[in-house]
């Protein structure tokens, strides 16, 4: 493949989305991704793949943003995609107070699979439905301060709150932590790797590609 052929970028960085089934996750990257929202999505299957590009300061960044399925029954298919994730959102529905006490079982995932330097934004959805409300502000933020993450913010995929402002402030500080990486690159070969293990992992689990 010809090297034109290629979007060419200065950043590469992987987005991984957990919580929770229901949560609304996929309506987050949906809206993220093309804008749109749509009332009803049928439950992810495995994983989800999408990507987007960027432009911060000048910087043309690429996201790949994987979306995975909540149900316990898919865990051992979703775990796969943490490697290599430069970011991990765990989002809760602040309407489900259990959708908030199983964070911290995600969280475990993310110390298993993970590197050590993965950042980690915790993501309160839903909350246009501030009379449903049964987590509070202050508990995810004293949350996230216990565990270190790097930001706590609530959004609404439905009102297109704070959907935008998630994702670009956590591409800001990935690219500030990975200014000096030499893998992320606009490297040709690192594009046409990544997408051949996408195609040969999609294939094995059955995911679905969003464009």
């Amino acid at each position: 493949m010809d090297s034109d052929e290629v979007e060419q970028f200065d950043y590469l960085f992987k987005i991984v989305l957990i919580g929770d089934a229901g949560v609304g996750k996929t309506c987050i990257v949906q809206r993220f991704k093309s804008g749109l929202f749509m009332e009803q999505y049928g439950s992810t299957i495995g994983v989800d793949f999408t990507m987007k590009t960027i432009v911060i300061d000048d910087k043309k960044i690429k996201l790949q943003i994987w979306d995975t399925a909540g149900q316990e029954r898919f865990k051992t298919i979703t775990q796969s995609y943490y490697r290599s994730a430069h970011a991990v959102l765990l989002v809760y529905d602040i309407t489900k107070e259990k959708s908030f006490e199983n964070i911290e079982k995600w969280l475990e995932d993310v110390r298993k699979y993970t590197g050590n330097n993965v950042l980690k934004v915790l993501i309160g959805n839903k909350c246009d439905l501030e009379q449903a409300r049964r987590i509070s502000t202050e508990k995810a933020k004293l949350f996230s301060e216990k565990y270190n993450m790097f930001s706590m913010i609530e959004v609404s995929a439905k009102d297109c709150c704070n959907i935008n402002e998630s994702f670009i402030n956590l591409t800001k500080e990935l690219v500030s932590l990975h200014s000096d990486s030499k893998f992320i690159s606009n490297d040709i070969n690192l594009v046409l790797g990544e997408r051949e293990r996408q195609t040969e992992e999609r294939g094995r689990y059955g995911t679905r590609e969003y464009r």
